[in-house]
């Protein structure tokens, strides 16, 4: 039986302008150049203000314009209009002050002109590299093949990370080629013998022995017997720095073992990083926050680098007002309905980065308020336990506004340029009864390791006494947790002779 009846709901809606804003608040300020200019491709009704001079930096005042949109909840006005068209607001859209397009422009090159373009270099990859080294070698057609086809399967570390037998499967299967394991392994030990040195090894072991054969072979008047018989007898000791035990069985004195070790420690574990690494981009921090100490007091600037001034396109503009005169006219209402929707668009798009703007200084300002202490002196143990709670609750947002303004976010100080989100700490209460912050434990917690005797370093259950003695009551695994989090290895692992 079908029934009728009246419910009455009440629901919570984000608009299209919050969505945005959450969007626009969560990347950092060199992903927002991008941003704005998927915006500027996809909107042809916004622009960049021509003749704008972009600044680096904003000035240390607040941001302009911090009125109804600093509520993270603000909707603009939305245009409403029928079929006829009377209800809408062309005034909304046109700016009398505004000078037509047209008048701004002007032409100042031809064909004649000579553009110069700035050359590129580009770095040889490090699969390129050896096969450039395979190519000096007399292969026939087939051996060839099989040693391009090893290349390819080289990770980016410059291991051969796969079996053999595999590799033969694939050769067969992939190239017709019906390969024994003796032949794919003797081509393997001619690309061993490429540069970098340690290439095409199937596991570190067989990488550092490679090395150090050839070091032998270029080197003859020196003696590389030692170090080889330790990478070669007794690996798994040396990995796991059992040092007495290699003394021990290798029948060596602790001084001949210390030579050998620091002609290992020069060797390379990663052959293949050095050519891949060198051929990467240089990526560098953008910081979205700039502090700077002048006299004792704080500065906070915004960065502004590559983020330009923006406004709806007079064109646009224009063009509404031609459609206002005809706008009667059914055959224009389609085209008056796109460039109605990019200018709103436009609108919403301009509005939502100011008040990104507005929202990011004022959530730095108050982090700055809280941690002064330390962005004065750059103490860290000056750092006082701050969680989004304590900051949401200073400029009345919500917590979920300040995590995605922490996030991925960087703040250049006097003492180094961190990630926000790292100023954020849990409490930890002393003997004394006083709150401390985590990350003041962690860097007593490094400067005990650092200081420690590197031929007996200090396991977890002396840094937990070290720091029961400084006030700190913590324990055994909470010290483990923060040294992991540190990327601090264990004691045994931190040994040195």
């Amino acid at each position: 039986m079908l029934n009728q009846r009246l419910q009455q709901k009440l629901l919570q809606k984000l608009s299209p302008q919050q969505i945005l804003l959450m969007k626009l608040l969560q990347i950092p300020t060199v992903a927002l150049e991008q941003r704005i200019k998927q915006e500027i491709e996809e909107n042809p009704a916004l622009e960049i203000e021509e003749g704008s001079e972009v600044d680096e930096y904003e000035t240390n005042d607040a941001p302009d314009d911090q009125d109804e949109r600093d509520d993270p909840d603000f909707e603009e006005d939305e245009f409403e209009y029928d079929s006829s068209g009377d209800e809408f607001g062309f005034d909304d859209y046109i700016d009398e002050g505004e000078i037509p397009e047209y008048r701004l422009q002007v032409n100042n090159s031809s064909r004649d002109d000579e553009h110069h373009e700035i050359p590129f270099a580009e770095d040889q990859s490090f699969q390129e590299l050896l096969i450039q080294q395979l190519g000096y070698r007399k292969l026939d057609e087939r051996k060839n093949k099989i040693g391009l086809y090893i290349i390819g399967n080289l990770d980016d570390a410059g291991y051969l990370t796969r079996p053999v037998e595999a590799l033969i499967d694939d050769l067969l299967f992939a190239l017709n080629i019906k390969a024994s394991k003796a032949e794919v392994n003797d081509i393997l030990s001619i690309i061993q013998d490429f540069d970098p040195p340690g290439v095409g090894a199937r596991n570190l072991q067989e990488c550092l022995l490679i090395q150090l054969r050839r070091k032998q072979d270029e080197h003859p008047d020196i003696d590389y017997k030692l170090p080889i018989m330790v990478i070669g007898r007794f690996f798994n000791e040396f990995t796991k720095k059992h040092y007495d035990k290699i003394i021990k069985r290798a029948e060596i004195t602790e001084d001949e073992l210390k030579v050998a070790m620091n002609e290992i420690l020069t060797l390379n574990p990663k052959p293949g990083n050095s050519i891949s690494e060198s051929a990467k981009l240089v990526q560098y921090v953008l910081p979205d926050f700039i502090i700077q100490n002048t006299d004792g007091e704080l500065e906070l600037s915004l960065s502004n680098r590559n983020t330009p001034e923006l406004r709806v396109s007079r064109s646009y503009t224009e063009m509404l007002e031609v459609y206002s005169e005809s706008k009667k006219n059914s055959a224009n209402r389609e085209a008056l309905m796109f460039v109605k929707q990019k200018i709103d668009s436009a609108k919403w798009f301009i509005d939502a980065i100011q008040q990104r703007q507005n929202t990011l200084y004022q959530t730095m300002n108050a982090i700055m308020g809280y941690q002064r202490e330390y962005f004065l002196t750059g103490d860290e143990t000056r750092l006082r336990p701050m969680i989004l709670k304590d900051i949401a609750e200073m400029v009345s947002l919500d917590i979920s506004t300040i995590s995605r303004v922490a996030n991925s976010k960087y703040v250049q100080t006097p003492f180094g340029t961190f990630l926000l989100k790292s100023f954020f700490s849990e409490a930890m209460q002393t003997d004394s009864g006083e709150e401390v912050s985590t990350r003041e434990i962690k860097k007593i917690l490094r400067n005990c390791i650092e200081a420690e005797e590197k031929n007996k370093p200090l396991t977890d259950e002396q840094l937990t006494d070290i720091l029961k003695e400084k006030g700190y009551n913590i324990a055994r695994r909470t010290v483990a947790k923060y040294r992991e989090q540190l990327d601090i290895p264990v004691a045994r692992l931190r040994k040195e002779l």
